[in-house]
């Protein structure tokens, strides 16, 4: 191992520790706030507007953190948004009707907006060579989340309703004082005055609205496209599930464990040897028609055995995408404006957070179960259409999509 890597690991194993503890507590209680819903009397359109609002919090307050940690560090704004998300998955253990949980969901998303403060820590911690490699680790990290939290929630809502809220909780408080002891900022302060005033946040949005040819900005479209196929699955999974293959609460766990194993496996041991092999441009267009290939062939799944097969694809197609995507986002900001960047980007992937699962449920509900995946499907694929005109290798910063 290269002295470079183990610098990379000695920076980022706190950050790998804290990211695999957050996550176990949020997809403890993801897989459960269908089925708490539905025996609140919520429909599908509801468990997709649940699902949604969580993302509305999030765009709402993710260039917002990122600003922030621009201004104060990194290590503060995680602090403050595992304490946020502690408070949220408290409210969720005594949730006793749908409005407690839009709330709960709500604040959740608040605290989850300080993604794009992790992804400028990795960009403070890890040269542009080695960043896809490392946001590969930490979304490891998350994965490997995503595989246990859901099986504790399963095997703990048996006990208590209150049970996985509070122990996902506990998971967050846990999680603060880890960082608190154990964290330091990669990020050493500038001591020169800016030749430059920042660039407010809404103008930021308005520059990549307006002119997606500029080669941040389409790469900010791209993976607010994959976020949007990606999250119109999510939305309505587990009634697809419980529809399709008769899977409850009591067992729904299981299947978040097998494809946070894929994404695990292909985020920490794969991706840098694919992006090492093609490239960070052309493993994003790989993992654009992996993931569009299949969410379009989910409903094609005529048991559970071909199901499962064809849903290796997806996490396979994530695993690939949004890591680079991120990673080449980072690459092309200011290096002073790498946490906004990158919290902006996080809003836009927040707008397909939130519309995602609404649209989901009610084609879902409106129009048939397979409807929402065809169209997902659809859209990611046309997203590695637009990858194109991405230039592979290494190109000057402020290049354009042309």
């Amino acid at each position: 191992m290269s002295d470079d890597r183990k610098l990379s690991l000695s920076k980022l194993w706190v950050l790998m520790v804290t990211a695999f503890v957050d996550m176990i507590g949020f997809a403890l209680i993801v897989p459960l706030l269908p089925f708490y819903a539905t025996s609140f009397g919520a429909d599908a359109f509801t468990v997709g507007l649940l699902m949604g609002i969580f993302a509305f919090g999030q765009m709402l307050t993710s260039p917002h953190w990122g600003r922030l940690s621009d201004r104060v560090g990194r290590k503060p704004v995680m602090i403050a948004s595992q304490f946020i998300s502690a408070t949220a998955f408290v409210v969720f253990a005594f949730a006793d009707s749908v409005p407690v949980l839009l709330i709960c969901r709500f604040l959740q998303g608040v605290g989850g907006g300080s993604l794009g403060a992790v992804s400028a820590y990795v960009s403070d911690a890890v040269g542009p060579d080695e960043r896809a490699k490392a946001l590969g680790w930490i979304t490891a990290c998350t994965s490997a989340g995503v595989m246990v939290g859901p099986a504790i929630g399963s095997l703990t809502v048996g006990y208590s309703k209150a049970a996985p809220g509070l122990i996902a909780a506990a998971f967050c408080l846990a999680n603060m004082l880890f960082t608190f002891l154990w964290l330091q900022e990669a990020r050493a302060r500038s001591t020169n005055p800016r030749v430059k005033p920042r660039p407010k946040i809404a103008g930021q949005v308005k520059e990549v609205l307006l002119h997606p040819g500029v080669t941040v900005n389409g790469l900010i479209w791209i993976y607010t496209a994959g976020m949007m196929a990606f999250m119109s699955m999510t939305g309505i999974m587990a009634l697809y599930l419980e529809f399709r293959f008769q899977i409850t609460e009591q067992n729904i766990g299981w299947f978040y464990v097998a494809v946070g194993f894929v994404s695990m496996l292909m985020r920490g041991m794969i991706l840098g040897r694919v992006v090492h092999w093609l490239g960070e441009v052309r493993t994003l267009r790989l993992g654009a028609a992996t993931l569009g290939l299949g969410l379009a062939g989910i409903p094609f799944a005529g048991t559970p055995i071909t199901f499962a097969i064809i849903m290796l694809l997806v996490p396979t197609g994530t695993a690939l995408l949004f890591p680079c995507t991120t990673s080449l986002v980072t690459r092309y900001a200011d290096p002073d404006e790498v946490g906004q960047t990158v919290g902006v980007q996080q809003a836009f992937g927040g707008v397909s957070r939130l519309t995602a699962p609404i649209w989901a449920g009610a084609v879902y509900q409106g129009i048939g179960e397979q409807v929402p995946f065809w169209i997902g499907g659809a859209l990611v694929l046309a997203t590695a259409v637009l990858s194109l005109k991405l230039r592979p290798g290494e190109v000057p910063k402020r290049s354009t999509l042309v």
